[in-house]
């Protein structure tokens, strides 16, 4: 830390000793000009008292913009990772709660209380990141243990279907029915008990959980004509999806193919490399097929966490985007960047709050139902704030009227979101890779 400290503080000293050895015929004149300027009135961006050196002896603020320099935010990389103090305080409500305040400061100069941008949004994606992968592949657990406990279910009522049967005072008839309903359930019980990645048994197994779970509905009360005509409804479409021929191993649910026979070419490719092609495309739809059918944790936690370094990449591009966008602004890249980074970590933090109320909203929905739909209008209410809150900064930063920023806020959200849905596509694709 120490030693990146002298290189960010005494590089530019250092550069310019060098200029001024090998270039002496101009340093007279670039020495002048610094002289000048130095001697003007220059006040601290933040305090505004008077400064005497490069840094400001009343707060501690460093004289020069970070926003002119790419390669002082470079030099300042590490130190920004590695230093998020008590500013964190000051800096998240306004994050969540003014759009574009932060952004504004950071521009006119008054940073010393706030954390960073970029050291602010590693922070916060990092927490995001780690969370979203538990919050999804604790969803896609519980769909797998939710076949568990119906298949469980099913086992404990044909044992006690099998107790009734062998009674002493059962009648004939009783008999029969018990008869019946074991063996019904004993095929719902091999429907369930199904391998989900083979022909058209995902949509069985659906259809039997539906049937199951109306079947104990109807125990414990007489089953509603409503109800009746979707029992009977389901249980036609169960028999279409076994008598259907097209449930063989062979059936494929996923097809990526230009081709009648099945087959990927490019023309400008050569034979052997559309066979690679081909291959590799094989190889991968098998692999999508059993992960989307089957339990989709381990897909889940491999495609997130390729989404950091990709936002990497992203983060640029859409600063990018903006440069473009209000290319008439006058905005430096870097300050383009630092929208980017606000955006991206206000909605990091919003999208954490709503799922932490999500997970509140389902613990209290038996015990606690009115603070439990508090809890669920509140997350609502913060993915509205999304949108309103990023239109709301795009307007105070770049400072055009309503209509105008309007015009460019659907142009930017639209685009954007095809570049996070080919994102997702890359991140799900390379986390086939890995599995």
């Amino acid at each position: 830390m120490l030693l990146w400290s002298i290189a960010i503080h005494y590089l530019p000293i250092m550069l310019t000793t060098q200029l001024t050895e090998t270039e002496s015929s101009t340093s007279i004149t670039e020495t002048n000009t610094d002289v000048e300027q130095t001697e003007e009135a220059k006040n601290c961006e933040n305090c505004h008292l008077p400064l005497n050196g490069p840094f400001c002896a009343n707060c501690g603020q460093e004289a020069d913009s970070k926003l002119k320099y790419f390669w002082v935010v470079i030099m300042h990389l590490l130190d920004d990772i590695f230093s998020f103090d008590s500013r964190a305080s000051r800096t998240v409500w306004p994050l969540v709660t003014r759009p574009a305040f932060l952004t504004n400061e950071y521009f006119s100069g008054r940073r010393v209380h706030y954390v960073p941008p970029l050291r602010l949004y590693l922070f916060i994606s990092i927490v995001f990141f780690i969370t979203l992968k538990y919050f999804a592949a604790a969803d896609d657990g519980n769909k797998v243990n939710d076949n568990k406990a119906v298949i469980t279910q099913v086992k404990e009522h044909i044992k006690s279907l099998k107790i009734s049967s062998v009674k002493k005072n059962i009648t004939i008839d009783e008999a029969a029915k018990l008869t019946n309903e074991i063996a019904k359930f004993n095929a719902y019980l091999t429907d369930l008990k199904r391998d989900s990645v083979v022909g058209n048994n995902k949509q069985i197994i659906k259809l039997t959980r539906e049937l199951v779970a109306l079947e104990f509905e109807k125990d414990k009360a007489a089953m509603p004509e409503d109800e009746k005509i979707r029992f009977d409804a389901l249980m036609a479409s169960l028999l279409d999806e076994k008598n259907d021929k097209s449930d063989s191993v062979d059936k494929k649910d996923l097809t990526i193919a230009n081709n009648k026979d099945g087959t990927l070419s490019f023309d400008f490719l050569s034979d052997e490399k559309n066979k690679v092609v081909n291959n590799f495309v094989k190889e991968l739809t098998e692999k999508a097929e059993k992960a989307f059918n089957s339990d989709t944790r381990p897909l889940v936690e491999q495609a997130i966490g390729k989404l950091p370094q990709l936002m990497f990449i992203l983060l640029p591009l859409f600063a990018v985007l903006l440069k473009v966008m209000f290319i008439f602004s006058n905005r430096l890249y870097m300050e383009h960047l630092t929208v980017a980074l606000h955006s991206h970590s206000f909605i990091f933090i919003v999208v954490l709050l709503s799922e932490m109320l999500d997970l509140l909203n389902e613990h209290l929905a038996t015990t606690s139902p009115s603070i439990a739909n508090l809890f669920g209008v509140v997350a609502g209410g913060l993915l509205w704030w999304i949108p309103i809150y990023l239109f709301l900064m795009q307007k105070k930063v770049y400072k055009q009227g309503y209509f105008f920023t309007l015009v460019k806020f659907g142009i930017i959200s639209t685009i954007y979101s095809m570049m996070i849905l080919l994102t997702g596509l890359i991140a799900i694709v390379w986390g086939l890779m890995g599995t």
